[in-house]
């Protein structure tokens, strides 16, 4: 795998674009936390961008399926780079409606970004090689997510916060250069793009075959669990920071957060020796459940960080798994209307999970909410673990239907 230069180009792609979204996204807390006092609002308007690529996730599905993935991923890369302009304008004009383009713009962008190189790994590395690729490319997130959130205190006590846009807009227009230098043999799924052009590839066609692998609709369902957290994520660190009174916490936070992850990813390598799949996907989904507990003790710092080693430990193993049963177990021909259905998944319970965090942080308070996100998700877990073994799911085993034939 080490002597495939599409996973190079991937991987430094990726920790060159994300030191610019996690610059960006630091930025635009310390945005949102100047402009506007109420944790709901700021929900609000960082759910507007979710709406908007949850309305944009059929289409992106259908153009994924029916184009080459490197197109597909230099257009998206190009949205990403001009959406900047819209925060350099908001902090220019001092507009937070100018900020809720950029929002729109940058949830656009990944909404047919992420889809498209979650189908392109496949075509890159041999199928014993996805986990390992999975794992890596999560690390190398990671490692982005902590050192441009470090790098944006950094610049933000020294510089202003344009600066950290402007870094955003350089790490996106280099991303672009790496996407242009793959090299995607895409000629073995030329005859299925060719096909889903006269039939229209339609969006629907894309359930009936999910219907038929249940061990990845359970898989989807599960993904759903970590959301309760991370959907909150931001907000949480905001509070934590005023609850603590410390700007600082804010980069431990991602720090350990991010090094429990990359030590879960390395460790899930092992651990799937060990363990089947079913005991790794509701084990991890516990440990979340756990984590959310632990932020009771709010006010104490080595708990609230432990808290997110937890958390991070969980994802760097939950994740990884999850996408290897994806990535095998759901059709290539399927793989851009899946991966864009999952990400419009997500992006519905990202906006729930906001606006509800938003809601409960301002009328109930931090403390509370973790123990009732911690309730929902450990009930969810067992109630998924009994329908499971209800309908005798096995995630272990490859299910190969017989052929659904679609309208």
């Amino acid at each position: 795998m080490w002597k495939n230069r599409n996973v190079w180009i991937i991987l430094s792609g990726e920790l060159i674009a994300g030191l610019g979204l996690w610059t960006g996204i630091i930025g635009n807390l310390e945005f949102l936390q100047e402009k506007i006092p109420s944790d709901f609002v700021k929900a609000l308007i960082l759910a507007i961008g979710l709406l908007a690529g949850i309305i944009a996730g059929p289409l992106a599905g259908r153009i994924i399926d029916q184009s080459r993935k490197k197109t597909v991923l230099l257009l998206a890369g190009l949205g990403r780079l001009l959406s900047v302009a819209f925060m350099l304008i908001a902090i220019a004009t001092d507009s937070v409606w100018w900020m809720m383009g950029f929002v729109i713009a940058i949830q656009l962008s990944a909404t047919f970004y992420f889809p498209a190189l979650q189908s392109t790994i496949p075509l890159v590395v041999k199928d014993d090689q996805l986990l390992a690729m999975n794992g890596l490319h999560m690390n190398i997130a990671t490692i982005a997510r902590v050192a441009g959130t470090a790098l944006a205190g950094v610049m933000l006590v020294y510089w202003s916060l344009s600066s950290l846009y402007w870094i955003s807009a350089v790490a996106y227009a280099v991303l672009l250069i790496f996407t242009m230098m793959l090299r995607i043999d895409e000629t073995r799924d030329e005859d299925v793009r060719n096909k889903g052009n006269k039939e229209k590839n339609n969006f629907k066609d894309m359930f009936p075959v999910l219907k038929s692998y249940p061990a990845v609709s359970m898989t989807l369902i599960m993904t759903m669990i970590p959301l309760l957290f991370l959907g909150s994520f931001n907000l949480i660190v905001i509070n934590l920071s005023e609850i603590q009174q410390s700007s600082t916490i804010k980069g431990l936070v991602y720090a350990v957060e991010g090094i429990a992850f990359m030590v879960g990813s390395f460790a899930i390598k092992y651990v799937t020796r060990k363990w089947k799949t079913t005991f790794i996907l509701f084990f991890f989904a516990t440990m979340v459940g756990i984590a959310e507990f632990l932020l009771v003790f709010a006010e104490n710092l080595i708990l609230s960080l432990s808290a997110f080693a937890f958390l991070g430990f969980a994802l760097g193993c939950f994740f990884p798994t999850a996408m290897v049963i994806f990535q095998k177990q759901m059709p290539k021909a399927y793989h851009g209307r899946f991966f864009s259905f999952r990400n419009m998944l997500e992006r519905v319970m990202f906006q729930v999970v906001l606006l509800s965090a938003g809601a409960f942080l301002d009328i109930v308070g931090l403390q509370t909410m973790v123990v009732i996100f911690g309730f929902i998700s450990l009930s969810l877990t067992a109630i998924f673990f009994l329908q499971m073994k209800r309908r005798n799911i096995i995630l272990e085993q490859q299910v190969k239907p017989s052929v659904v034939k679609t309208v």
